[in-house]
C-alpha cells in the first residue's frame, strides 16, 4: 500500500509541475509538485525497506535432554516474523 501511495504522490507532483501551466498568486504550483514528488520517493523508499525487513526468518535452535532415553535431543526450527 505504501508504494502505491508513493507512485499516486510522484504522478500528482508531476502533474503539478510539469503539465499545468497555470499561475495562482497564493501558491506556488510548482513548488508544491516537486514537494510531493520527494514525500512520494520518500514513502516509496520507505515501503520497500518494509517489504525486505518483512520477509526476514527466524531461526531457533533448542537443545534438551529426553528424560525417557537420556539422549540429547536438537530441534531446529524456521519461521517468518507475523505481520504486524
Amino acid at each position: 500500500m505504501s508504494i502505491g501511495l508513493g507512485i499516486v504522490l510522484v504522478v500528482i507532483g508531476a502533474i503539478l509541475t510539469f503539465a499545468l501551466n497555470i499561475t495562482v498568486e497564493w501558491i506556488n504550483l510548482q513548488l508544491v509538485g516537486y514537494i510531493l514528488m520527494g514525500a512520494g520517493v520518500v514513502v516509496i523508499i520507505i515501503g520497500i525497506v518494509l517489504l525486505a525487513r518483512r520477509r526476514r526468518t527466524v531461526a531457533t535452535s533448542r537443545t534438551s535432554v529426553d528424560p525417557a532415553t537420556g539422549d540429547q535431543v536438537t530441534r531446529n526450527e524456521r519461521s517468518t516474523p507475523e505481520e504486524p
